[in-house]
């Protein structure tokens, strides 16, 4: 019997009325070679004001994690909202899962909405695609910010059991739930005060409609995420940078928030700590 009801679809509907009442379109661009980006742009662009990117984290889509954030931004900023590859409507048929790749994206999606400089927060897996465009179009990134994003990480940090996890592939059954058992896992580490007695219909719902889809493709990501991964290959960046990190992060545990103060790769860092009980 097909379902009659989706909680999932109905709130991206929801987002996506917020979203446009707040003052953005959604626009699609093909930037060649099997690559298609989604991105919420400005109805109006209004030149007196600076540009914003916000940049989301493994989840469902850029909606998801911007909604509550777009009302407040839009009233100082021209704010671009994009929806990485393999998410949202995002897409590539290239080979390419680095971070890198999805910033050369991101930079495409920009440029070809006129946006020469913009300002940027990425969040989690975003901060590591807000670090890598800081560092490979320095001209485009003014400030940049990093919410609990663990760019210093190394692929042995895994090993050492720094995480909750000690695989790529434990990790993707939890980021990319596909029984409700995992999503009752993925609450617990994502979220300090997770939500309780979920009904198991709402999470399978939520599995239906935001899991499946690109599940290789999403597993590529965080496997290139993390192989080979070393601190001494970081990059360097110029721009103003303000880190923020959550107490009780797990996901990126806060050892990553005192590494990445201490290794000289920031002109200038501003960290700001999140209680848990905020």
């Amino acid at each position: 019997m097909a379902k009659c009801f989706s909680f999932a679809e109905t709130r991206n509907r929801c987002f996506r009325f917020s979203f446009s009442r707040a003052g953005l379109k959604s626009a699609t661009t093909d930037l060649g070679d099997g690559t298609v980006m989604h991105c919420w742009v400005p109805k109006t662009y209004k030149p007196s004001k600076p540009n914003l990117l916000l940049l989301h984290g493994v989840g469902a889509n850029a909606m998801w994690q911007w909604n509550e954030f777009i009302s407040p931004f839009i009233a100082r900023f021209n704010v671009y909202v994009p929806d990485l590859l393999f998410f949202g409507d995002s897409y590539t048929t290239r080979p390419e899962r680095t971070e890198q790749f999805q910033a050369q994206c991101v930079a495409g999606v920009l440029k070809a909405h006129g946006v020469r400089k913009t300002n940027v927060v990425g969040i989690s897996y975003g901060g590591f695609v807000a670090y890598s465009l800081a560092a490979q179009f320095p001209e485009m990134v003014e400030k940049l910010v990093l919410c609990c994003a663990g760019v210093c990480m190394e692929d042995k940090d895994m090993e050492d059991g720094m995480f909750p996890v000690k695989s790529v592939d434990e990790a993707v059954s939890f980021l990319f739930p596909q029984t409700p058992e995992k999503v009752k896992e993925m609450l617990k580490v994502v979220f300090y005060k997770p939500a309780v007695n979920m009904p198991s219909c709402f999470m399978q719902d939520f599995i239906d409609v935001m899991c499946t889809e690109y599940l290789q493709e999403r597993t590529e990501l965080v496997d290139a995420l993390h192989k080979d991964r070393k601190m001494s290959n970081l990059p360097k960046i110029n721009q103003p940078t303000l880190i923020i990190w959550g107490e009780y992060d797990k996901v990126f545990p806060l050892e990553l928030d005192h590494r990445l103060k201490k290794f000289p790769l920031l002109r200038f860092a501003l960290v700001f700590l999140l209680s848990s009980e905020a």
